[in-house]
């Protein structure tokens, strides 16, 4: 992977799909003054998203990773040396799921402060389990709403100490999109709570979603690739294992995910009974024009499909005012 480098308020309703907003990347935060960009290299799709709202047009983003590919196998290009080498802030998501990115700036010479956002989080661990290994933190901190935020907030800090011009800028896009994290995290939890407890069983293509879990009171039966990397195979002891519990636990649905390869889920869920027509966005936003072309629309998609997964497609989630 590196050999490449050396070349340089919100409810439940019947019906409805999730309500659409900041589509393609816009943001709905006041617009700043005038003030000079600072260049900035984020990792992966959602932190260019959420550099860009803070940033606006006071931050010129370079995101090495493009909308469905997988940061867990991602070989670098010689291009994303060149990039970071002209950034002056590299914003990484931490916790193993882009350790390329150490290399890439070993390479690049670049002067640029990284910051690992995830530093200052709260990092879940598989079971709970202390003393695990790096590679066993779940580096999918991006689905509990509140460490997004914690996010922002050090995004906004970083660009205001990188570009004082437009300090003023960044803390009032932050102040505004910290907002809608709150109606965010509000509207799925008010939509959960809609959904009998017994009924909130979760199975997806690899464990991505413990922060969604146990924010919002879900159960995970388990995962296809029962790994918190898309990297790891599942034996055909794993598969049998996880279609017995299906089927002892009554689970409606198996979740596959945009990036990944769905064919395991689907076979699973031919052999259970359960269903497997909701997709979810577990590592990576979705393209422009899709439900999950942003963080927001992301989290509100995946709400929709669980809830609607979870239900039979009886119930569905919208959450006004993203």
């Amino acid at each position: 992977a590196v050999a490449v480098l050396a070349l340089v308020g919100a409810g439940c309703g019947d019906d409805g799909g999730p309500a659409g907003s900041t589509a393609g990347g816009q943001s709905t935060a006041p617009p700043e003054a005038e003030a000079e960009a600072v260049s900035v290299v984020a990792t992966t799709t959602i932190l260019g998203d959420l550099v860009r709202q803070v940033g606006g047009d006071a931050a010129d983003v370079t995101q090495i990773l493009q909308p469905n590919a997988d940061a867990h196998d991602y070989e670098p290009r010689p291009r994303d040396v060149t990039e970071t080498a002209e950034a002056e802030l590299v914003f990484r998501s931490g916790d193993n799921l882009d350790k390329w990115i150490g290399e890439v700036v070993e390479q690049s010479g670049t002067d640029a402060d990284v910051v690992d956002v995830s530093e200052n989080l709260p990092i879940r661990l598989p079971g709970e389990t202390q003393g695990a290994e790096a590679s066993e933190f779940d580096p999918h901190w991006w689905h509990d709403p509140r460490n997004t935020e914690t996010v922002v907030e050090e995004i906004r800090d970083a660009l205001g100490q990188a570009n004082p011009s437009a300090k003023s800028s960044y803390d009032a896009r932050a102040t505004a999109y910290l907002a809608k994290l709150k109606t965010l995290d509000g509207g799925i939890a008010g939509c959960f709570a809609e959904v009998p407890a017994a009924q909130r069983k979760l199975v997806t293509d690899h464990d991505a979603f413990g922060y969604f879990a146990g924010r919002y009171d879900i159960t995970v039966v388990g995962a296809v690739i029962p790994s918190q990397t898309t990297q790891a195979q599942a034996s055909a002891g794993d598969i049998a294992k996880l279609a017995r519990v299906i089927e002892a636990e009554g689970v409606k649905a198996v979740f596959p995910e945009s990036s990944a390869n769905s064919k395991l889920a689907a076979a699973i869920a031919r052999q259970t009974g359960a269903g497997a027509e909701y997709e979810l966005y577990g590592d990576t936003l979705g393209p422009s024009g899709s439900p999950g072309a942003t963080y927001l629309t992301m989290e509100q998609a995946n709400a929709d499909a669980m809830v609607k997964g979870f239900t039979g497609g009886k119930r569905s989630c919208t959450i006004p005012g993203l």
